[in-house]
């Protein structure tokens, strides 16, 4: 991979491209090739494809400053294990594409998860508005085939009536193109309207989640996926908008941070291949509780891919 990871697109002199720290001050990739860390974190800086609020195009700067709230942890409750002992993760800063041509945005994308995926890596990713899965959930698809899907949101994002960058229609392509395995796939948190009939995924809408807890949401979410390989995406807004209101599309009446801890540090036991943190837009955030929200949940599914590989034993402390 180039140190400036373009491989389709001319994209010098690149918009919102500069990093300025990296993920829980993880190591800067440097050369994938001879990288030996187990996880890639990205930022995409893109919001093109909003159809509310812009700004998320600014959210992997404000995970990546929010995360070293937590960097001092070492161990972080209620794990009993410091992350840096049993996981490798490297930061290789923002994707870059041509601002104003989201067509760059999308092969560039694809082709930065592919080489991860190529080094026998996997991929965690900051956007950027919720159309950069697509781009992602493609290259996945090339690796594995058609993947499960945890989708945290307040939306379902299947609607067919958009237009081709749009983040309201990316699930609506994800099925068509055949990248989902929809049988074991589920969406959480929804709260807004959408075609029941024919609708290719299991819901467990917002109301649901909130009314039966992270206990039975959890023991839906493993009944469904069982053990196939499975990706999340959690968008932002399935938080309600008193614990994450810097985002695009609030809706109210969503998931607790502390309900949507305890989901992410469930999966424990999962095939877990990937993740995205999308929609974070911090400029209508308030005292950067959005993202930190978001920095917390990516270092929750960190905690939990290390779990997976044995660590810590009684994973939770007592």
């Amino acid at each position: 991979m180039s140190e400036n990871h373009t491989t389709v697109a001319d994209a010098e002199m690149p918009l919102y491209g500069a990093l300025g720290m990296t993920f829980m001050q993880f190591p800067l990739l440097r050369n994938l090739s001879h990288s030996d860390a187990e996880v890639i974190v990205s930022g995409v800086p893109y919001d093109m494809s909003t159809s509310g609020r812009s700004g998320a195009r600014f959210g992997p700067e404000g995970i990546r400053s929010a995360s070293v709230n937590m960097v001092w942890e070492g161990a972080r409750w209620p794990w009993n294990f410091a992350l840096d002992d049993h996981l490798k993760v490297e930061d290789a800063g923002n994707v870059l594409f041509k601002h104003g041509e989201p067509q760059t945005l999308v092969d560039n994308l694809e082709a930065h998860i592919s080489q991860i995926m190529d080094a026998g890596k996997t991929a965690l990713t900051f956007g950027g508005d919720h159309f950069i899965t697509l781009p992602v959930l493609r290259a996945y698809a090339k690796k594995h085939g058609p993947v499960a899907i945890i989708h945290f949101d307040a939306h379902t994002d299947t609607y067919s009536g958009g237009t081709k960058y749009d983040h309201g229609t990316l699930f609506h392509h994800a099925v068509n193109e055949g990248l989902v395995d929809t049988e074991h796939s589920l969406q959480i948190g929804i709260r807004t309207a959408y075609e029941t009939d024919g609708h290719p995924f299991e819901v467990l809408d917002a109301a649901w989640v909130n009314g039966h807890g992270p206990e039975a949401t959890l023991q839906r979410i493993k009944d469904r996926v069982g053990d196939k390989q499975v990706y999340v995406s959690f968008d932002i807004d399935g938080l309600d908008p008193s614990f994450a209101p810097g985002t695009g599309t609030p809706v109210s009446a969503g998931l607790s941070i502390d309900t949507a801890l305890k989901i992410i540090r469930g999966l424990r036991g999962l095939n877990l291949i990937g993740m995205d943190v999308v929609e974070v837009a911090p400029a209508y955030d308030h005292a950067d509780i959005t993202s930190l929200a978001g920095a917390t949940l990516a270092l929750e599914y960190l905690y939990v891919l290390a779990a997976n590989k044995g660590a810590g034993g009684d994973y939770l402390s007592k």
